[in-house]
């Protein structure tokens, strides 16, 4: 029996023996990418089948969303995820031809709504085991592998940011931001809660980093996709504008301006998040920025 790993329209061939995942251009597979070790896991092939061992990842290694505690078993399909990553291993039969589906179904977590694999008992991002009824997803969408790309990317980003790592969380943030440009380049659907999720942890670094360009940069995002910021955005939005007033007073009114004349506002926490800029913009028209504007911006802390 062969085995592959497949990442998107690729595939890599398991020899037996050991392969070293990482990093580092010395491993047998390298991976570019912040959040992956130099030698993040161990990949063996011998006759009692495939296995795979985190070798001490400072983000470890998950096989169907489950984190790998010592050699782990892999079986046709498993899904492998190595840093921000998603690979699929196979079985090949002797004819070469992959044993695994090529396509996977996906169901909405009711939780986070998340997308995961419907043979998964629980959901790997936040493990409730309620599933929506949700039209599903099959990973051969073009749409979908964008989303479930950047989708990693966040999870990503998240890490980053909680462990202080903002040079990392900037280059991440660049990968999500190129991610939805080329899917509205193409024309594909950009799902609202990829920009929401890229926009919150864009809007996160921008205070980390107390730096408004990723601030500056979200405040168009929505402008340009006609749509108004969740709830968490709106707010760090807010805080991030009254910090650097000059660099964002612009930005903001821009998007303003371009929601009020669409009456783009709808739901109760469109119409709140609408409210909370509009308050923004008329505590900074006008006045420097001081302490008390920042302690009184919405959502500030």
């Amino acid at each position: 029996m062969r085995y592959r790993l497949r990442f998107l329209l690729q595939e890599f061939d398991l020899p037996r023996g050991v392969t070293i995942v990482g990093r580092s251009v010395d491993c047998h597979l390298t991976i570019e990418d912040p959040l992956v070790s130099r030698e993040h896991a161990r990949l063996t092939i011998d006759d009692d089948g495939a296995r795979i061992e985190d070798l001490g990842s400072r983000n470890g290694v998950r096989v169907n969303g489950l984190i790998v505690r010592g050699p782990s078993p892999l079986h046709d399909g498993d899904r492998v995820r190595i840093g921000t990553q998603d690979f699929v291993f196979c079985s090949v039969d002797s004819s070469g031809r992959s044993r695994a589906k090529t396509t996977g179904v996906l169901r909405l977590c009711a939780k986070c709504r998340l997308p995961f694999a419907r043979e998964t008992i629980s959901c790997p991002h936040c493990a409730a085991t309620e599933q929506t009824d949700e039209v599903t997803v099959t990973t051969h969408s073009e749409d979908y592998r964008a989303t479930w790309s950047i989708q990693l990317i966040v999870e990503a980003l998240e890490r980053a940011l909680t462990l202080g790592r903002l040079a990392d969380a900037e280059r991440l943030v660049r990968r999500a931001a190129a991610q939805l440009e080329e899917l509205a380049t193409a024309g594909g659907a950009v799902d609202p809660q990829s920009i929401d999720s890229v926009a919150a942890k864009a809007a996160e670094l921008a205070l980390a980093a107390d730096d408004p360009t990723w601030a500056h940069w979200t405040l168009e995002l929505y402008r340009r996709s006609s749509s108004i910021p969740a709830l968490e955005v709106t707010d760090r939005l807010a805080e991030a504008t009254v910090r650097h007033p000059m660099a964002l007073r612009d930005p903001l009114i821009g998007l303003l301006d371009h929601l009020h004349a669409s009456e783009a506002a709808g739901s109760h926490d469109e119409v709140e998040a609408l409210t909370r800029l509009d308050r923004t913009y008329r505590l900074i028209d006008g006045h420097a920025p001081t302490q008390s504007n920042i302690r009184d911006a919405p959502g500030a802390s």
